[in-house]
């Protein structure tokens, strides 16, 4: 089996080393990991390690934040050394995050857990945080020997700290052994089939507030584990963070140090953890309510929720933004109304808005945000936090002295696997204005505690990629506007939800769009049937015609090609059914072929009119 491996490593496709996205169209969900698992392993008793063969295996993770070839197959490879089933065995880019996984599960389940550990507690684990703000109950014990662990009337969890995933005896009085590499992140073996009810919300964890264990990190384990010489990767960390600093507070024209994180949801995590932390210090025992869109990027509504189910002071609520609902009245109705509670009020929107690209009125915004609100007692409220999803327009200046949100408390992030690295790494960054600044200490901690902070070799390619983004933003920009006007004159019945001319000129000008198709039948349902079945053949037809370039999969500010997906059953995944949105999403970059993906795009509407 090590052998094999090691020939894997050597004849992997490199998609498998360098891509934040991988293919729709050979993925399926339901089955993430196993699928891809259980043909890997077809092919280890074949002892067929070509690269042909690799690269037809099926999409394990549709995004590597959430998994990846490579780290399954370490899981894979550790589960085998010792006895454990694939799903047992669970990578981390993290050294902090199992733990938590473990703790928060424990906390709905109302279920004691045991933290033993050899030697000094890892310096990152800050227990009264973890005890006061996510309202983590543990106990902890030092033991001399791994046959000191007591029997315990709950969970019991081993922390490891020795750099060594692979020489070591789980006990059979032990639940969860965790086994932290100084570099690489952390391994969570799940012990005892009494155990597996775990493993999903472990899994979710890892999928909402984390990342699995990096491509780079991933190889580097195979390769100790096979014993396969290995060049060690040397970086100048401290020289790419300045210069990656640099660059965004001149990307968003702020002088606030950024905070880098290994993804997007990653520092949106130490964001909401930041400021929950900061309003349970400052305002004890007033309600926090976290204000989410409901039909936005899955992920970040879905970590909201979860972070409400583990803390009794917070609430989400809902922020209608989109199809003709309108984000800056949706604003005031909920502010009105969280001031009266006198609670916190914490927005979190996307500007423009995913899917539908619309942008506020921002002056409007500003007003209603700036707005003094009094509590039902006549009280002063509590002003609001705005969140802003830079992502989709990461160069806009909302931030800086004399802007449009330089005057309210707000923060702006965005997801690293976009514009920022160009679809090279997933870390993301958050940075804020004047009136925010004091946030960013608490955001900070929160980061640290996580151990989520971006990995050298992220940073580096942040700062190679951060100093060419305006340019390629602009270019991807030029190339969708002449996308979408080629498909207003060749199917004018199809509704495209794209910025203005107008809105271009303001600096918004972002490369995705998306396209509701014509549709026909008879009854509101045929013609739902119709038009989702029509987003699929698009999808095929431009996938094969320009297989080096059109591919289905979530993605947006990659380096070349165009990216097709459709929202509700991909970005969307956990968002309510009424909320969701079946219409085809495209996204461009700056090097491609557009003749030819206008070429197959006629191609289609003459297919649908004959």
């Amino acid at each position: 089996m090590l052998n094999y491996i090691k020939d894997v490593t050597e004849q992997m496709p490199t998609g498998w080393l360098n891509l934040t996205t991988h293919r729709l169209d050979i993925y399926n969900e339901s089955l993430a990991k196993s699928q891809f698992l259980d043909q890997f392993e077809l092919l280890c008793n074949d002892n067929n390690s070509s690269a042909s063969a690799l690269s037809e295996l099926p999409t394990a993770f549709d995004y590597i934040r959430l998994g990846h070839p490579l780290s399954c197959i370490l899981e894979w490879g550790l589960a085998k050394l010792n006895d454990l089933s694939p799903n047992n065995v669970i990578s981390f880019s993290s050294k902090t995050i199992p733990l938590l996984g473990i703790l928060r599960t424990n906390l709905l389940n109302n279920k004691n857990t045991l933290i033993i550990h050899t030697g000094d507690l890892p310096d990152f684990i800050d227990i009264q945080t973890l005890k006061s703000i996510y309202g983590y109950t543990f106990e902890l014990k030092k033991i001399e020997s791994k046959d000191d662990i007591p029997a315990f009337n709950g969970s019991t969890v081993f922390i490891s700290q020795d750099n060594e995933f692979y020489n070591f005896e789980i006990n059979p009085a032990v639940d969860f052994f965790i086994s932290i590499h100084t570099d690489l992140g952390s391994m969570l073996f799940v012990n005892g089939t009494h155990n597996e009810s775990y493993i999903s919300e472990i899994q979710h964890v890892r999928r909402r507030e984390t990342i699995a264990m990096t491509p780079s990190n991933s190889l580097t384990a195979l390769n100790e584990l096979t014993k396969k010489s290995q060049v060690n990767q040397t970086f100048n960390s401290e020289a790419d963070k300045i210069s990656v600093l640099d660059s965004i507070k001149e990307i968003t024209g702020t002088t606030t140090n950024a905070l880098i994180a290994s993804s997007g949801l990653s520092i949106q995590y130490a964001i909401l953890m930041g400021l929950i932390h900061d309003a349970l210090e400052n305002h004890k025992g007033q309600k926090i309510k976290i204000i989410v869109p409901p039909n936005c990027y899955g992920g970040t509504n879905d970590q909201a929720r979860r972070i409400a189910a583990c803390i009794d002071l917070v609430e989400v609520l809902d922020l209608p933004v989109d199809g003709g609902k309108d984000m800056v009245q949706s604003i005031d109705v909920v502010l009105e109304k969280i001031a009266h509670e006198d609670a916190i009020p914490y927005i979190i929107a996307e500007i423009p808005t995913n899917p539908r690209v619309e942008v506020p009125n921002l002056l409007n915004l500003k007003k209603v945000l700036s707005m003094p609100r009094q509590t039902a007692t006549g009280k002063i409220a509590v002003d609001p936090v705005f969140i802003l999803d830079q992502t989709f327009c990461p160069n806009v200046y909302f931030l800086g002295e004399g802007e449009v949100l330089s005057t309210v408390r707000a923060i702006s992030y965005a997801s690293g696997s976009k514009f920022p690295s160009g679809g090279l790494c997933t870390a993301g960054y958050c940075t804020s204005n004047k009136k925010a600044e004091l946030l960013m200490e608490k955001i900070a901690l929160h980061l640290r505690l996580c151990d989520n902070e971006a990995t050298f070799l992220q940073m580096e390619l942040l700062a190679k990629q951060l100093p060419s983004m305006k340019q390629r933003i602009y270019d991807a920009y030029k190339n969708t506007r002449e996308f979408v006007n080629h498909i207003k004159a060749t199917l004018p019945e199809a509704k495209i939800n794209f910025v203005s001319e107008e809105l271009a000129s303001k600096g918004f000008t972002p490369s995705v769009f998306s396209l509701d198709l014509p549709t026909k039948g008879n009854t509101a349902e045929e013609k739902e049937a119709y038009k989702r079945a029509l987003n699929h053949t698009l999808i095929n037809l431009m996938i094969t015609q320009i297989p080096n370039e059109s591919k289905y999969c979530v993605s947006y500010g990659q380096l070349k090609g165009c990216y097709w997906t459709i929202p509700a059953t991909s970005t969307q995944g956990t968002t309510k059914e009424g909320d969701k949105d079946y219409i085809a999403r495209v996204a461009l970059s700056h090097n491609m072929d557009l003749e030819l993906h206008k070429k197959v795009f006629l191609d289609f509407v003459k297919q649908i009119e004959s």
